[in-house]
């Protein structure tokens, strides 16, 4: 049965390929942006997924940027909290701003997202909220304390989350991907690259489809026992 799907960072890499997927299984999705109007309005042509712009760091503008795509495509169903940047640096010489804008859009943007939909899911009786988080949450990174802090918080929202819920026939799980192939893992220096590669046990990145497919399954009716989980798609470079 058809759902409305809402994506943030949807228009590009994973984020992209989320949105695909689920609108190929007959969800009706829209992909929320931050920055990248050329790359919005191209994805938007390519797939005729309607594109939303705001900052999910911004509580006020999520409660109105969901207001506005629940108006035009109806209660929300499926909430896939994507949105995340970079800011990479050795601790010791990281600057407040540097960790403030990665826990802003990787970690408070899941209270600024998900609060507004969560009231609605729970008295339909109906929901999925399915986080991306990152292997470097479970297992922390060289240079990305800012980013393995928020990809762990993530991972602690869902635990609680999927508990005060599942009664409510809404199901919270993170996925944790691995080195994928999209433009930022291919911007790293190509010695940097195959390191990454080498220590990735099935010898290759991951594709973004594949966390796509993660998505569509968490999403569907066929995913509703699991609640709370957290899902690793990393090519066996991190066994938790």
């Amino acid at each position: 049965m058809s759902k409305v799907a809402l994506v943030t960072g949807g228009t590009r890499g994973i984020g992209a390929a989320i949105s695909k997927a689920l609108k190929e299984v007959g969800h009706k999705v829209a992909a929320s942006y931050a920055g990248n109007d050329e790359a919005a309005a191209a994805f938007k042509a390519e797939t005729g997924i309607p594109v939303y712009k705001w900052d999910v760091g911004d509580y006020d503008a999520c409660a109105a940027g969901i207001a506005t795509v629940e108006a035009e495509l109806g209660p929300i169903d499926i909430l896939v909290n994507n949105a995340g940047i970079t800011r990479d640096g050795f601790f010791h010489k990281m600057t407040k701003d540097q960790w403030s804008a990665v826990i802003r859009t990787n970690l408070d943007s899941l209270f600024n997202m998900t609060r507004p939909v969560i009231e609605g899911m729970r008295a339909r009786n109906f929901g999925r909220i399915i986080v991306i988080s990152s292997i470097n949450g479970q297992k922390g990174q060289m240079g990305q304390v800012n980013y393995s802090a928020a990809k762990a918080g993530d991972i602690g929202f869902v635990k609680a989350l999927a508990q005060e819920n599942a009664n409510k026939g809404i199901t919270v799980n993170a996925i944790t991907p691995g080195y994928i192939g999209t433009d930022m893992v291919a911007a790293m220096p190509e010695e940097a690259l195959k390191r990454v590669v080498a220590g990735i046990p099935v010898g290759r990145l991951g594709k973004p489809e594949e966390i796509a497919q993660m998505v569509v399954f968490l999403a569907s009716d066929n995913g509703a026992f699991a609640t709370g989980a957290t899902f690793a798609v990393n090519g066996g470079q991190y066994m938790a």
